[in-house]
């Protein structure tokens, strides 16, 4: 598994299908990015270029992120994104 350093996450987006009223199922591929994520890993914090940084996200929480945010990697066969904690708006409850 990646290990992220300082402030830095590593995120799944979360796949999802719409059905339509009509019944007709929609690909996640055939809408916008997603920005719902799962939350697969989580570095340390501390002091980030001057900063206390405390990390306010654990691992296995569903987070809403950036649309556009983080470096995407692929690791093992699997599509992850790397963001900054700061990157990620909200904790879904």
């Amino acid at each position: 598994m990646l290990k992220p350093l300082a402030d830095r996450v590593v995120i799944k987006m979360i796949e999802s299908e719409e059905t339509t009223k009509s019944g007709i199922i929609l690909a996640s591929s055939a809408k916008e990015k997603p920005q719902i994520a799962e939350v697969l890993a989580v570095g340390p914090g501390g002091n980030v270029e001057g900063n206390n940084i405390e990390m306010y996200v654990k691992k296995g929480d569903k987070v809403v992120v950036s649309k556009y945010a983080g470096t995407e990697v692929k690791y093992e066969g699997e599509d992850l994104i790397i963001v900054k904690q700061n990157d990620i708006l909200a904790v879904v409850e």
